[in-house]
């Protein structure tokens, strides 16, 4: 879509979506580039829908004109059974973030791993990838190893709570990558796979706002030792403060918020997001909400 007189319509399907931060980047980066996008987030909870009900929202959308669609929890596996089409790497990841409604038909890509890659390649351009170890391997965490093994990571560690879990992605993700190594682990092993690795990737809740403290002892952390988050809730997690004082190359989780929205915006659109004013916009949402927050809190109490 080059035209520019014309206006696009997309939305964001999902449970909790409506303080989501996509909608306002799009649309940000649309006006800068002369376009009319308008962007609304169909939230399941607001619309009393069960997740089972994306492809009638898909079918809806289709109807009243929407160009895209973003796709996240819990309906990024469930979508798939809607699609027409399927990129191939949303295919081998089996989770779709973004659908396209092109002709009558509804085309499906994941720009969750095409996000933190690209995040890593701009923010970490010199990390060392002979060996990364991530923590958590749930669905965010399934399309952050896929893009660390696109990225030529060699031996990728995948440790997780629930031993059964890294072990099926790890699995997985073998047959994607044969060339790789990919080898589930317990955090009872951190403290023997830490020393031998370049960087560390996490990808769990812990540090988010609800969930604040630490995912690992950072005393198994080196100043050598690259570190990424992808908790963006708040940008400064606590692992991004500490890896940074010890002297650690760090990438913060907004660079992957962005990178995927990025994504998407050129995938619906077909223009090229500037990544650098987007996340100029991003940091400037985030200091927004937190300015917001203690004003918030205190009128709670």
């Amino acid at each position: 879509m080059s035209n520019r007189a014309e206006s696009v319509l997309v939305g964001l399907i999902g449970e909790g979506v409506m303080p989501s931060l996509t909608p306002p980047m799009h649309e940000r980066e649309a006006d800068v580039q002369g376009l009319r996008l308008l962007y609304r987030p169909l939230d399941l909870l607001e619309l009393a829908l069960p997740a089972a009900a994306v492809g009638d929202l898909l079918t809806a959308a289709q109807r009243m004109g929407f160009n895209g669609l973003n796709i996240t929890h819990p309906c990024k596996q469930l979508v798939l059974e809607h699609l027409d089409e399927i990129s191939d790497d949303a295919r081998r990841l089996g989770a779709v973030n973004t659908v396209l409604l092109q002709d009558g038909r509804f085309i499906g890509h994941n720009t969750d791993f095409s996000g933190f890659g690209s995040a890593l390649a701009d923010g970490l351009p010199n990390a060392k990838l002979d060996r990364v170890v991530q923590l958590g391997a749930g669905g965010a965490g399934s399309a952050v190893a896929y893009a660390l093994l696109k990225a030529g990571v060699s031996t990728l560690d995948l440790v997780d709570m629930d031993p059964a879990r890294a072990a099926e992605r790890a699995a997985e993700l073998g047959e994607l990558f044969p060339a790789a190594t990919v080898t589930p682990r317990t955090p009872g092993e951190l403290h023997q796979i830490m020393p031998l690795t370049n960087g560390l990737v996490h990808c769990t809740p812990i540090g988010m706002a609800a969930h604040p403290g630490l995912p690992l002892d950072m005393d198994l952390v080196e100043p050598r030792h690259w570190v990424a988050d992808i908790v963006y809730r708040p940008i400064e997690t606590q692992l991004v403060r500490e890896a940074r004082a010890k002297g650690c190359d760090v990438l913060d989780g907004g660079r992957m918020a962005v990178g995927q929205a990025a994504d998407a915006f050129k995938l619906i659109t077909g223009l090229e997001a500037d990544r650098d004013r987007m996340r100029a916009h991003f940091l400037e949402l985030i200091a927004v909400e937190d300015a917001a927050a203690p004003q918030l809190a205190k009128a709670g109490n």
